[in-house]
């Protein structure tokens, strides 16, 4: 049973960064498509960015290209989220989800991972001065 976990939230400054992580137990990282999701308060959860099995494909939501990137760290069995240039519209509890699925399809351009099997707990951003 694939197990996740999100670490890497906090509050940053407009303009800032954060890096999050999404650590997996019970299994390789790179056996599945992971997606990143996020949830602001009043707001349906959407789509950020994904990475199809074994990195194949990554895609992101319009609104992040340019400053989200996803990336595997196969040593270290973790998919971080790299976020750059930070909005206080980005505030939100961030989420990584896994899919097994070996298409690199499951990962849509501006939607994300299409279906989630396996979420983590979440950890919060907040981009604030």
């Amino acid at each position: 049973q694939l197990q996740l976990v999100e670490s890497g939230g906090g509050l940053v400054q407009p303009g800032g960064s954060l890096r999050l992580s999404c650590a997996a137990s019970g299994s390789r990282l790179d056996e599945y498509a992971i997606g990143w999701f996020r949830q602001a308060p009043g707001k349906e959860r959407e789509g950020v960015a994904c990475l199809s099995r074994r990195a194949v494909t990554a895609t992101y939501a319009d609104t992040m290209k340019g400053r989200f990137t996803i990336v595997m760290d196969n040593a270290k069995n973790t998919v971080s989220l790299q976020m750059n240039s930070l909005k206080p519209d980005d505030t939100a509890t961030y989420y990584c989800a896994a899919n097994r699925s070996p298409y690199s399809t499951i990962c849509a351009d501006g939607v994300g991972l299409r279906q989630v099997e396996y979420w983590g707990q979440g950890t919060q951003v907040t981009v604030s001065s």
